[in-house]
């Protein structure tokens, strides 16, 4: 073979090589990323954090909310962001939204209270019947003090504040008085985290007359904004990436009502008198805190079991 030939030769075979090396190590590449295309994205390729449109126009009952001040805005964006891509909580508050907002929102009409206030009741506990470190508890967190001055009844006994349509009753007034005395529902609900006088001794102290120029403690300062931004989430669930089917969601079970006006000695076994269980009856009455009904005062109490 002459020396024109040898060399061509040898040129080919190192063009081959280096294809094939370098064919090799895209292929290993392609494994190790476990993707079609090279990337050094440290999550799945469909996986986007994306930033959010804060809507014009966002208000709370009725309110404005004056995205025109960059604080506001900022931190309205904050709590966008937090509960939308907090998925999981926020895929439990659509599923308990549906069992429970129908109990709270005819009550909160009849009293004259805006809908919006039902995203009050979520931030507070999640729809559930919960209880803080201080105290509070139900789905309102209502005080014990604060149930008994509205004649809720509260002992170890019986715990009204667990009574989903007389604690929503209570908060309605609460915030009612609230409006009338510091003269918006804005104001209003930030009363209902740092008390009435809170409010007020701040609105003095620092010369102004609404929620969104005072300077507030943490919890308070991001507790309207937590409200309304539940409310465009839970109200535009799609627009925020939460996806289900009517079927996904909890349904309240169908109840009928016992009138008593006497002592229950044993609540399981009156439980059993009805077709049910002592388990299933406190879930329906969970204001009955103990197995058995003291009633000395001959009080009438009404007793939901399931059909």
């Amino acid at each position: 073979m002459n020396k024109p030939m040898k060399f061509l030769v040898i040129l080919s075979i190192v063009l081959i090589s280096g294809v094939l090396i370098n064919a090799t190590q895209n292929t290993v590449e392609i494994k190790k990323g476990d993707t079609k295309t090279q990337s050094d994205k440290n999550t799945s390729e469909l996986y986007e954090i994306k930033a959010l449109k804060i809507p014009e126009g966002i208000n709370f009952s009725g309110e404005k909310v004056p995205l025109e001040k960059p604080d506001i805005k900022e931190r309205i964006d904050r709590e966008l962001l937090v509960n939308t891509y907090w998925q999981s909580n926020g895929l439990l508050m659509l599923k308990r939204a549906n069992k429970y907002f129908p109990i709270i929102e005819p009550i909160l009409a009849e009293h004259g209270i805006p809908d919006d206030f039902k995203y009050l009741a979520v931030i507070e506990s999640g729809l559930q019947n919960a209880q803080s470190p201080a105290g509070a508890s139900g789905f309102w967190q209502i005080m014990k003090a604060t149930a008994r001055e509205n004649e809720l009844e509260v002992n170890g006994n019986v715990d009204e504040r667990y009574h989903l349509e007389k604690a929503t009753k209570v908060a309605c007034d609460y915030l009612q008085k609230a409006k009338d005395r510091l003269g918006s529902w804005t104001l209003a609900a930030a009363a209902y985290n740092a008390g009435n006088h809170g409010i007020s001794k701040r609105l003095k102290t620092q010369k102004v007359n609404n929620y969104y120029d005072l300077l507030l403690g943490e919890e308070t300062s991001r507790y309207v904004l937590r409200i309304i931004a539940l409310k465009e989430i839970m109200t535009h669930p799609d627009k925020y990436g939460f996806i289900y089917d009517q079927s996904d969601l909890y349904n309240l079970e169908s109840t009928k009502t016992v009138e008593i006006d006497t002592v229950i000695t044993n609540i399981a076994a009156f439980a059993q008198q009805f077709g049910t269980n002592y388990k299933t009856l406190k879930i329906h009455n969970p204001w009955l805190r103990e197995n058995k009904l003291n009633n000395a005062s001959r009080k009438k109490y009404y007793i939901k079991l399931p059909q």
